[in-house]
């Protein structure tokens, strides 16, 4: 199957091709299906392209398993046990705070667990050690839902650092290559 039989540029009623352009509606396309140049671009914006490939353009390219597993550390303890509670030994993260937005602070804390988790399997971790990590992100995303008794569990369980420490206890058993 061809480009022209999968997409066929729409015409007026005329049988002419639709120009579109002219009305502010996207760009010409000639009859074979071909999308004319607009003469005002005078060839700006005609080779800007992102890329990716290169590691300053991408903040998360080519870094270490020491510098993703650094990072994986430093967004659980954010997450975790970024403040304390004045006057006390309690430790809270921006995951307790959050969760105080009924349903959608926990599906957001949630999310960012999630990432957290498809981090670790990206480093190679095996299969039970993600599935103990998924199943601690169940327990914290399933009983933070609870309005006020969930936010309190979500301070006291700390998912992301016990799945953080996990991982890093794996990772430390492992031959380095």
């Amino acid at each position: 199957m061809t480009n022209d039989e999968i997409y066929t540029p729409p015409r007026s009623h005329s049988g002419q091709p639709h120009r579109a352009r002219a009305q502010g509606r996207g760009p010409v396309i000639d009859q074979d299906g071909r999308e004319i140049p607009d003469p005002g671009l005078n060839g700006q914006f005609q080779s800007f392209r992102f890329d990716f490939g290169n590691s300053t353009a991408n903040p998360f390219g080519n870094l270490t398993r020491e510098q993703r597993l650094a990072r994986l550390d430093a967004i659980a303890k954010l997450l975790d046990v970024a403040f304390i509670v004045p006057g006390t030994n309690v430790r809270y993260g921006i995951d307790g705070l959050i969760g105080l937005i009924p349903v959608v602070g926990d599906i957001i804390t949630t999310a960012i667990s999630l990432w957290l988790v498809r981090e670790a399997r990206a480093l190679g971790a095996p299969w039970h050690i993600t599935a103990r990590m998924l199943a601690n992100v169940a327990v914290d995303g399933v009983v933070g839902l609870v309005p006020v008794a969930g936010d309190a569990f979500d301070v006291m369980f700390r998912a992301n650092v016990r799945n953080v420490k996990m991982l890093k206890n794996w990772m430390d058993k492992q031959p380095r290559v």
